[in-house]
This record gives C-alpha cells, sequence and structure tokens, in this order.
C-alpha cells in the first residue's frame, strides 16, 4: 500500500517488544499497533504510520503490519528490528535498542509510552476484549476480515472534520503512489 512507512511501523513493533523484555504476543502486538494508529489520529489528525485498518474476529488491526508480523510480507525493515514470529510470540533482533528507533519522533514516542503506560499490563485477550468494547470502529467480521475506513475511526474519535481528515490520508497516499510511479 502506498504511503505505508514500513519502517517507521516495524520501529513501533520493536518498541513494544523492548516494553516486553525483548518479546511479546503477536495478539497483543497487533492490537497495540491498531492502538497506535489510532491514537495518533486522535491527537494529530493524521496516522502514525499509515497502515490499511481492519476489522478481523479478535478486533481491530493494522493490517499491513500484521501481514509482516506473521512473516506474510519480505521486509528488510521489519527484519531490521523484529525476528521472525515463534509461535505466538515475536521477538526483538538482539542487540537492539531504544537508540535505535530513529524514525519515532518525540510525540510518536510519547503516545507509545502513554499507550504502555495502560496497556502494558494486559494480556492479550484483555486487550482485545478492550478493543471491542471501545473501538467502535471495529464491526465483528464473522470469521472474515472487512477495512476500516479511515473517516469511520475520525468519526469516532468525535472528529468533526472526519470526511476531510479521512481525504487528507487518500491524498497523502495519492502522492505516494505518483512518487513511487515517477521513479
Amino acid at each position: 500500500m502506498f504511503g505505508y512507512k514500513e519502517r517507521k511501523a516495524a520501529q513501533v513493533a520493536a518498541f513494544f517488544a523492548l516494553k516486553s523484555n525483548g518479546s511479546i504476543n503477536v495478539l497483543k502486538l497487533a492490537k497495540l499497533l491498531y492502538l497506535a494508529e489510532r491514537e495518533s489520529m486522535r491527537r494529530f489528525d493524521e496516522p502514525l504510520f499509515y497502515d490499511k485498518l481492519v476489522s478481523m474476529d479478535h478486533g481491530p488491526v493494522a493490517s499491513i503490519s500484521l501481514n509482516n508480523i506473521n512473516g506474510l510480507i519480505e521486509s528488510p525493515h521489519w527484519s531490521e528490528f523484529i525476528a521472525d514470529r515463534a509461535g505466538h510470540e515475536v521477538g526483538l533482533v538482539p542487540g537492539k535498542g531504544f537508540a535505535d528507533l530513529d524514525d519515532l519522533s518525540k510525540a510518536d514516542l510519547k503516545i507509545l509510552e502513554d499507550l504502555w503506560s495502560t496497556f502494558g499490563d494486559y494480556d492479550r485477550y484483555a486487550l482485545r476484549d478492550w478493543t471491542h468494547n471501545n473501538c467502535q470502529e471495529w464491526e465483528n467480521p464473522c470469521g472474515s476480515s472487512e477495512p476500516i475506513p479511515h473517516d469511520r475511526v475520525f468519526k469516532f474519535l468525535g472528529k468533526n472534520n472526519a470526511d476531510s481528515l479521512a481525504e487528507a490520508v487518500r491524498a497523502y497516499r495519492s502522492i505516494e503512489r505518483a512518487l513511487d510511479v515517477s521513479c
């Protein structure tokens, strides 16, 4: 997907793995990545790493990042920070630390710290349940997956200009597509 900030998303995943002593449950990480996108949209009117958002049975997820976690996409950015999935866990590449997360701004790190402060002690199922009950944009897809449009997220975040904010996301992706085609 054009505009997806893959290296930044990998660093967000690495941040949460670091906070979990180097390894984190896949479901918990998937929820935290989604909540990071959502919280950036709430605070700054734009996604953190411009992922494709979808509803799945276990709640809302950042779809491209989940595919990276599951090893469905070959990504040098993910393999720089995140080790291959082992069962229901994903770990940090040995030797990586907070100092290596150079794509994350102070504002990004504040979002991540705040999310960890709130949800770090949640287990994967408690966090899943929290997203079911508190992310109104999620709709149960009953065994499938359904896109979550950005305008719906903005709407449920209480943004009065949800349509124009979603249009800005689409415009960003369109610009990224044009730049990619021109290379």
